[in-house]
């Protein structure tokens, strides 16, 4: 089934990343790669590989890039990747085996995230809707994120992708707090029976930092996983921090958000010049 299947990849400053992940994907005739007009070596390294078609977009939402990208798939089947996951050897395998006849429109990958190139026994990573029909589905926001909507039966494989981020903790820092700012909106806009227990967590603002940690190193092992273990564990504590301290701002000062809000667009202002396998959507900022 490999030859039905377009990797889809989001990309905006991924050089630290994203050969690894076109490494995985030698198998693919194509691969279609968004890029908000990234200003590091990114494109270059895209340029590199004559399977690869970059299109640049301008960043508005998670949901419209990754409609885009589907847009520009010519089979039957999308693999749609983050530009930090790399496939395991056997998730390859496993796909070949598929059949493209089958009534299952959808897939789940399971993931295992990596800390320095190692993976870890657990973490908060669910199985991800990342394989799917292009007729079946399309992508909805949901708070700093998005939802596949899949219109069809799902079904899920038993390999997993890597979720393997090197990019420096900076860069991880000042994604977080843009992620928080969009997660705000949601938590102080949502109704309660549109929020997961995650998110009731979040919106009592002191809870979830605590339950996290304890929930990371001892109910998934990662006390086990040692100082890699708690690195991940400190990530996930400092992410929550970050969205409680953004929730009381807001919660604060209500018109704080909406200043807030304006700043996410302004990540992909600057253009680059193309490599020959780019192509350039106009696409406005809404």
């Amino acid at each position: 089934m490999l030859n039905s299947i377009t990797p889809v990849i989001l990309t905006y400053n991924e050089a630290p990343n994203i050969e690894r992940t076109l490494q995985s994907l030698a198998w693919a005739d194509r691969i279609v790669v968004v890029d908000s007009h990234s200003t590091d070596a990114t494109l270059e390294i895209l340029a590199r590989y004559p399977k690869v078609d970059v299109f640049s977009r301008t960043f508005d939402t998670h949901a419209q890039q990754w409609n885009y990208g589907l847009a520009q798939v010519e089979t039957e089947w999308v693999l749609s990747l983050d530009a930090d996951y790399r496939l395991s050897e056997e998730l390859v395998t496993e796909m070949q085996e598929l059949s493209s006849r089958s009534t299952v429109d959808s897939y789940f990958i399971p993931f295992k995230y990596c800390v320095f190139g190692k993976p870890l026994r657990g973490t908060l990573l669910p199985p991800r809707e990342a394989l799917f029909r292009k007729s079946k589905a399309a992508y909805i926001n949901d708070g700093h994120t998005q939802l596949l909507a899949v219109n069809g039966e799902s079904s899920a494989v038993k390999s997993v992708i890597y979720h393997d981020d090197r990019k420096a903790f900076g860069r991880w820092l000042w994604a977080q707090d843009r992620y928080a700012i969009l997660e705000v909106k949601k938590l102080l806009t949502a109704t309660p029976d549109q929020l997961s227990l995650g998110d009731r967590l979040r919106q009592k603002k002191f809870l979830a930092p605590l339950v996290v940690l304890i929930y990371c190193l001892i109910l998934r092992q990662g006390i086990f996983d040692g100082w890699r273990g708690w690195f991940y564990a400190f990530q996930r504590v400092l992410a929550e921090l970050i969205l409680s301290a953004r929730l009381i701002e807001a919660s604060c000062n209500p018109e704080t958000d909406i200043v807030l809000e304006t700043q996410v667009g302004d990540r992909n202002s600057v253009a680059t010049s193309a490599p020959s396998n780019r192509h350039t959507a106009d696409m406005p900022v809404t």
